[in-house]
């Protein structure tokens, strides 16, 4: 099979550094382009300094080339105005990491909502997707079965916790080490943008309604990674809960059920989601952790480019977690 030929726009970023070292080591594919206009012209490298020996790359400041697909690791806004004031080649496949396309009407083209585990028959067939959120990512893995079956009883409480590297390289006051470190504060409670996405999915599921959902994310002091804790009222056994999620996602190679009790370290560095149930009475605990910038971004991005492509799911994505 030859070669996918992709290029990167924003290729500078988090994000952005993350999917050119994912790519490097992916069997099938070959970056023509890493695109930035600050850093246009020097060594991807100098900026990406992991990377040093590894790539010759330079940033490129056009975008028009000959490529078969393209990721778009820009800040939200920014994807909508390269869709009508770039030249993206027409017949590039495109990759929308930001938020702008993910929920349904949202854009001039037909973008698929990028969930695998939700979507993957849909992605396969799209010709533009839509990367879900991190937070979306792991709160949705955490309730898609229960939505499956209809059994999501009144208001879900979410409790979620992400890395300094969900607010993007770009310095501010909550990401400086000195405010961040042995630190914890919570950010935009009950309003989260990442809400419409979810609520979409489950409407999806569950015949066009959703139940109340009450988000409170909170800043963590580490660097990489989400758990989110969700909580919901459920009657079912956690045994009868435990063969649901296993039947779910069986055929799912990045969402493991454990049957112990789950910490974040398992999953940073992977593109990996961990899920843990637990019950007292008639309330059910789902836990939920990923890596932020992997599952919850740019390794569910080049997923998702697998899926596009008929490839091995897997392709590229066969990571250890850094777990000491």
């Amino acid at each position: 099979m030859k070669r996918i030929k992709v290029g990167i726009v924003g290729a500078a970023g988090y994000t952005g550094g993350e999917l050119i070292r994912l790519l490097l080591n992916h069997p099938l594919a070959e970056i023509v382009y890493a695109h930035s206009r600050q850093f246009a012209g020097r060594y991807v490298s100098d900026i990406h300094t992991d990377l040093l020996g590894d790539t010759p790359l330079t940033f490129h400041h056009r975008m028009d080339l000959d490529v078969d697909v393209v990721f778009l690791c820009v800040s939200h806004g920014e994807a909508k105005k390269i869709m009508t004031e770039e030249k993206i080649p027409a017949s590039a496949r495109i990759i929308d990491m930001s938020q702008d396309h993910r929920v349904a009407g949202s854009g001039s083209k037909p973008f698929v909502y990028g969930l695998p585990e939700l979507n993957g028959g849909l992605i396969s067939k799209a010709f533009y997707v839509a990367n879900p959120g991190c937070f979306a990512t792991a709160i949705q893995l955490g309730l898609l079965p229960l939505a499956t079956e209809k059994i999501i009883q009144g208001p879900v409480q979410i409790n979620c916790t992400t890395g300094s590297t969900g607010a993007g390289r770009e310095l501010t006051e909550s990401s400086h080490f000195s405010w961040r470190q042995n630190n914890l504060s919570v950010y935009k409670a009950f309003t989260h943008q990442h809400l419409s996405e979810i609520r979409q999915s489950l409407e999806q599921l569950m015949d066009g309604t959703s139940p109340e959902l009450t988000m409170v994310p909170q800043r963590g002091s580490f660097t990489r990674g989400i758990m989110a804790v969700q909580v919901l009222k459920c009657e079912w056994k956690v045994s009868e809960l435990m063969d649901l999620y296993e039947r779910y996602y069986m055929k799912h190679p990045f969402v493991k059920l454990s049957r112990s009790a789950i910490d974040l370290k398992q999953v940073v560095n992977t593109n990996k989601c961990i899920l843990y149930i637990e019950k007292a009475g008639d309330q059910l605990m789902v836990i939920s952790i990923i890596d932020n910038l992997l599952k919850g971004a740019s390794g569910q991005a080049l997923q998702n480019m697998n899926i596009m492509f008929g490839l091995e799911e897997t392709s590229g994505l066969k990571l250890k977690a850094s777990v000491f």
